[in-house]
């Protein structure tokens, strides 16, 4: 599942393709992609809004549109949003449209052409010319169109760069704890954004074991827990994410943080720091990667 430098990674990159542009035709090919409202309106009340801002909650994407409303987006495992370059005339003809989209598709390395298959659940067509398309293989992703966002986010934690979220914050949401460090770190409600991949990440470099209480943390501990939760979010947006399955950024390509793991799925190679073989254990029905040496 992407967490959040996937899903900012997203965002970022989809700014400058679909900022100013305006929906024009929409398809529900599969209406469960669509949470709210009734997918059978979605179509008319997308059509004719235009993206004006660009942002995230946690591993949540939030388009907004000229209307006020915002377009919510939770690719959760599998799914995935690509914006499509139309087809090139078969007769080579060209026009001033075909132009401008060429020059961004050099430019801003947009996709074309594209296949429509069952598992493509929305298609957006743009003023443009382009296509905004959504697909999702295991149908968990979810689109929603709302006016107040905190509908759909408004239980989310602060998110790990913000003011809100502390090493006082995260004392007191630690304090008299019984869950393990690591189950809590998912809690979208005490952090928003980290998943499994970061959690491991994080309390690789803080030197926690993932299986400790989370109320028995020293304060010391609980400083290098936060510290070590930015520098890994940090770190995997500045690489672009982790491309592992399914998960590639819009425009192509594919992240790198994964050349960086420390722990996350290297059970049974040699940890980096000291050499101790990496342990896997499974931890709320998660997969959970530590250095039994270097984590205590």
């Amino acid at each position: 599942m992407p967490e959040l430098p996937e899903v900012e990674t997203y965002v970022r990159a989809l700014e400058p393709l679909l900022s100013g542009k305006t929906v024009v035709t929409a398809e529900v090919r599969w209406p469960g992609a669509i949470a709210v409202p009734d997918a059978s309106l979605f179509p008319d009340l997308i059509r004719g809004r235009r993206f004006v801002t660009f942002g995230r909650r946690g591993k949540y994407m939030l388009f907004g549109l000229d209307s006020g409303e915002t377009l919510v987006v939770h690719l959760r495992m599998t799914g995935e949003l690509r914006i499509h370059a139309p087809p090139v005339p078969s007769d080579g003809a060209t026009s001033q449209l075909s132009n401008t989209v060429a020059s961004n598709i050099v430019a801003s390395n947009i996709v074309a052409p594209f296949d429509i298959d069952k598992h493509t659940h929305l298609l957006l067509g743009l003023e443009t010319g382009e296509t905004l398309k959504f697909r999702d293989i295991r149908k968990f992703g979810r689109i929603w169109l709302v006016e107040d966002t905190d509908s759909v986010v408004g239980k989310l934690g602060p998110e790990p760069f913000s003011d809100d979220f502390s090493p006082q914050f995260l004392a007191q949401h630690l304090t008299k704890r019984k869950a393990n460090i690591k189950g809590l770190l998912l809690n979208q409600t005490v952090v928003a954004g980290v998943g499994n991949i970061y959690a491991d990440e994080a309390l690789f470099r803080a030197q926690i074991d993932p299986r400790r209480s989370a109320g028995g943390l020293a304060a010391e501990e609980i400083i290098r827990l936060y510290q070590a939760l930015r520098e890994v979010l940090q770190a995997g947006i500045d690489a672009q994410g982790s491309s592992l399955q399914n998960y590639a950024p819009p425009t192509g390509g594919k992240g790198m943080f994964q050349e960086q793991f420390q722990v996350f799925r290297r059970n049974g190679a040699p940890c980096l720091r000291c050499n101790t073989t990496i342990n896997r254990i499974v931890l709320g029905q998660r997969s959970t990667h530590f250095c039994p040496a270097c984590q205590q």
